[in-house]
């Protein structure tokens, strides 16, 4: 059986190096159980004998290993397929960039690759391309560096991206089993992390969906978009903007692909007012006025700020809130992050937006 997910780790601790395989110790254990929970791998009762049998055994990593022999579905390998030091730390590998010469990123600030490792990532380069995985799982900052130069693995963790070290393969990234096993916080958000990967795995490409975002430049261009999409909307979602302790913007959405977005703050103009005088600015609010009072049911990210906001700064009150994506998520994942990136990054295929913005607001999503 192809393998239609290849797991790249970082490099070989202790176990590893005996067997020189990958995720045969400790955080083996711990990756193909909360692979089990995302349902991304079933494990056997074989698997699970293997598995008591590692930790009665004296942890032998063989008992790992035959638990990965059993699932030829997944590839495992790592970024260095070496032990770096006692301490298995990849960093041991790197130097200044004035010592190294590299004209790799760093893979951590001012710490860069030593030329004689970077062998390691023509392997790793090779062994992807000969399997063509549909979906490659980098685990932690290591792989992620590796496969599209990016390492801050808690902003880009379950957000897919395309390889540059691998083109025309994807990877989705998350933490290492061994930051789980050290903070277990992160454990609850690999778990829906790898149940993304289970949905990624189906098909190979990067599926982006098709978004319309319209900006009005007029008064009439509100109005008909209104009318067109949003006054017979059974719900509109309802999301704000916030900077200075104003509203900068504020979208309305009543269907998945098509979002309004209508501009009130506008630094680079004179007044800096999107609108060209306070009465239209004015004419604007009573727009937004009236879509908040359409009948539809209203969908809200931390809508208690947004509720907040409209109806203390503005006289705004929405009609028929219904629901807010932030609490029902923490309903059902309690134990994860409720802000709207790390819900994007989870529900949807988009691109790591949060990471696209050039400046900050103040809202805040937890």
């Amino acid at each position: 059986m192809p393998a239609k997910i290849a797991l790249v780790g970082e490099a070989y601790g202790e176990n590893e190096e005996r067997l020189r395989l990958p995720f045969v110790g400790a955080s083996g254990v711990e990756l193909l159980t909360m692979m089990n929970e995302a349902s991304l791998i079933k494990l056997t009762q074989a698997d699970y004998s293997s598995i008591e049998d590692f930790w009665r055994k004296g942890r032998d990593p063989l008992n790992i290993a035959l638990v990965w022999a059993s699932h030829p579905e997944f590839f495992c390998t790592n970024t260095f397929n070496l032990r770096p030091n006692s301490k298995n730390d990849v960093l041991a590998l790197c130097g200044l960039k004035k010592e190294t010469g590299s004209t790799l990123p760093p893979l951590k600030q001012g710490k860069y690759l030593w030329p004689k490792y970077e062998t390691e990532l023509a392997r790793l380069k090779k062994e992807l391309e000969e399997v063509k995985p549909n979906l490659i799982i980098a685990l932690g900052n290591t792989p992620s560096w590796a496969l599209f130069g990016q390492t801050s693995i808690t902003k880009i963790r379950g957000t897919v991206f395309h390889s540059t070290l691998c083109p025309g393969l994807k990877v989705l990234p998350t933490f290492h089993p061994a930051a789980v096993l050290r903070e277990y916080k992160y454990r609850a958000v690999t778990v829906v992390d790898l149940a993304k990967a289970k949905r990624e795995s189906a098909f190979p490409e990067v599926r982006r969906p098709h978004r319309e975002i319209f900006i009005p430049e007029t008064l009439e261009d509100i109005e008909v978009f209104a009318s067109r999409y949003l006054d017979r909307a059974e719900y509109i979602a309802v999301d704000i903007e916030t900077a200075a302790q104003q509203i900068t913007c504020i979208g309305f959405a009543g269907q998945i692909d098509r979002a309004l977005v209508i501009p009130f703050l506008d630094p680079r103009k004179p007044g800096q007012s999107y609108w060209p005088d306070l009465s239209t600015e004015i004419c604007a609010w009573n727009y937004v006025k009236d879509i908040c009072a359409l009948p539809a049911k209203k969908v809200f990210q931390n809508g208690l700020y947004d509720l907040h906001f409209l109806y203390r700064g503005y006289g705004i009150r929405p009609s028929n809130c219904e629901h807010d994506s932030m609490l029902l998520h923490h309903a059902l994942q309690p134990e994860s992050p409720k802000g709207l990136g790390f819900l994007g990054s989870v529900y949807t295929d988009e691109p790591a937006w949060k990471l696209m913005r050039d400046r900050k607001t103040n809202k805040r999503d937890e």
